[in-house]
């Protein structure tokens, strides 16, 4: 296949996915109004679209690896595009995301995204901003549900470095649960900016939970650590050069 073909593809890959996104937002209006229960199968059976999608149409395979996290649990998971976040809601039974505040105000996303139990965080607010996460987590974490948080706050092109920001630190240290940590190499494929999707295996895994009761700079060190050598790791599967990322 030439890169023109491949280009076109994920050109209607792209408004095909956003179009579902939108019938699927509105025929599961009424069931989402009246239930958490409703939002989320309605996002379930998007990311069911999605992946279906991916595979048929840019030729983009997905996979989730590891012990799925179940019950009051914490998924601090690394984040490359938008596919990470659909294999993981799609894998895990009843996830609600920290989510920057700007994302309410998108249509559909943000409807939904209130709707699921997602707490939304004003990034630019820093200790009065963790504050309020910390309260709001503790308000919906008394609804079932797994909390997936992002460490570094944004999407990570595969190659690049930012620093593990330590409102997870903080929240390990509030909800004295296990953390799952999350490695993916999503980006590869499915890049954060850009048209282009590129054929592979894409992957998300859970590693290892993490377990309460570490000291909180102990824990940002060892979840770092794991996150990123297990990105590393499923990134040079694909055939990720190693050198572009030590």
């Amino acid at each position: 296949m030439t890169l023109a073909v491949q280009y076109i593809r994920s050109l209607l890959f792209i408004l095909l996915v956003y179009l579902g996104m939108g019938v699927l937002g509105l025929v599961f209006a009424p069931a989402a109004y009246l239930s958490r229960n409703g939002a989320i199968l309605a996002c379930k059976t998007f990311c069911v679209w999605a992946r279906w999608l991916a595979r048929w149409l840019v030729g983009i395979r997905t996979e989730v690896r590891g012990a799925i996290p179940q019950g009051e649990v914490m998924i601090a998971a690394k984040h490359q595009s938008f596919l990470d976040i659909i294999l993981i809601f799609h894998t895990v039974p009843r996830p609600k995301f920290i989510m920057k505040r700007e994302l309410l105000w998108t249509p559909i996303i943000g409807i939904y995204a209130k709707r699921i139990g997602c707490i939304p965080v004003d990034r630019g607010k820093g200790g009065r901003a963790l504050a309020k996460m910390v309260k709001d987590v503790a308000v919906e974490f008394a609804e079932p549900g797994q909390l997936v948080i992002y460490p570094q706050g944004t999407r990570v092109a595969p190659g690049d470095y930012r620093p593990y920001k330590i409102g997870t630190g903080i929240l390990y240290d509030e909800l004295d649960e296990p953390c799952y940590p999350a490695a993916t190499n999503v980006g590869l494929f499915w890049p954060r900016k850009g048209i282009l999707r590129k054929p592979g295996l894409a992957v998300v895994e859970f590693l290892e939970p993490i377990q309460p009761g570490m000291a909180r700079d102990a824990f940002m060190t060892e979840l770092e650590q794991r996150i990123e050598d297990g990105s590393k790791a499923l990134m040079r599967e694909a055939g990720f050069a190693a050198d572009a990322m030590d």
